[in-house]
């Protein structure tokens, strides 16, 4: 049994996993109570954390970007990876709340997997002033059934399926809406069918999610959950990305987990090799779309 805990997790660069420290010194990246200097409540280290991630939130990095490109979310891919991985490996616990609004960004390059849990004044801000309703929870989750870390594998590739398109994926787009979000129309096969990612049509006025090109209200949390648990998981458009990403997505949303890839096998897969070696610059980016002064000496611009 994977047991669960609520940890930060900074996830900087190749050696993050494999440099690992021993159980007897504290990773620098990983946070609890009792390795709080005695002067700083949980908040306030908390916040002054977040002043240093000044890239904020890959959320809110969205609504500034609208899409997130494929060489930037390969980046990100492993940098989750890497942290579900350590997490699972050095602690046995998983993280059971990987979400774009838990995976936080600078202007020097580094991508953090972190919890907003540790702070209970920050989620009840959070709350306070969020709209919409949305839901990474794995299908397995929701139906109160056993759960491990394949669930927040789900997680993840949900989450890069919004990140990719620009809006919360479920249900997804339907040719119109692809159409405007990627500014051509949509075809699938050689026939040139229109393309759609949704599993079946829905009815005029169906409600689905309020972020991004429709602007109907978003779902009721019961259909949003029964949909989650019942239908065809979101997938990737075709002819936008590439199929090794396509394919890692599709991996990592597998509604019956026992058949959902591993860590394992998804640090192995050909999009996260590719991603390893291809040299990006995400601080750049990040800072260009962020409009952030870019540091004269960045920590990392391949991650």
């Amino acid at each position: 049994m994977v047991r669960t805990s609520r940890v930060q997790l900074a996830c900087e660069g190749p050696a993050d996993v494999s440099s690992a420290p021993t159980s007897s010194r504290p990773h620098p990246g990983l946070w609890s109570p009792g390795s709080l200097p005695g002067n700083l409540t949980q908040d306030t280290w908390f916040l002054s954390f977040l002043h240093c991630q000044d890239g904020g939130s890959l959320d809110q990095v969205l609504k500034e970007a609208k899409r997130i490109p494929e060489e930037i979310l390969g980046k990100v891919s492993i940098a989750v990876l890497r942290g579900l991985a350590y997490l699972r490996e050095k602690h046995q616990i998983m993280h059971r709340d990987v979400k774009p609004s838990n995976i936080l960004v600078n202007s020097r390059g580094e991508i953090k997997l972190c919890d907003f849990g540790v702070s209970g004044q920050l989620i009840d801000s959070m709350a306070n002033s969020f709209v919409g309703t949305r839901s990474y929870m794995s299908p397995e989750r929701l139906q109160g059934t056993h759960y491990s870390v394949q669930s927040d594998i789900w997680s993840m590739g949900l989450s890069l399926v919004e990140l990719s398109i620009g809006r919360y994926p479920i249900p997804p787009p339907d040719a119109k809406e692809l159409e405007a979000i990627f500014g051509r129309p949509m075809v699938d096969g050689a026939e040139g069918e229109p393309h759609s990612i949704s599993p079946r049509p829905r009815p005029p006025g169906r409600p689905i999610s309020g972020h991004g090109m429709d602007s109907r209200p978003a779902m009721a949390i019961f259909e949003l959950l029964d949909y989650i648990v019942n239908e065809p998981p979101p997938k990737l458009p075709s002819g936008v990305f590439t199929q090794d990403f396509q394919e890692f997505v599709n991996k990592c949303l597998v509604k019956n987990p026992a058949e959902r890839a591993d860590l394992k096998m998804l640090m192995n897969h050909t999009f996260i090799k590719r991603s390893e070696v291809e040299e990006v610059d995400f601080a750049g980016w990040l800072c260009k779309t962020l409009r952030l002064d870019q540091p004269s000496t960045p920590t990392r611009t391949a991650v």
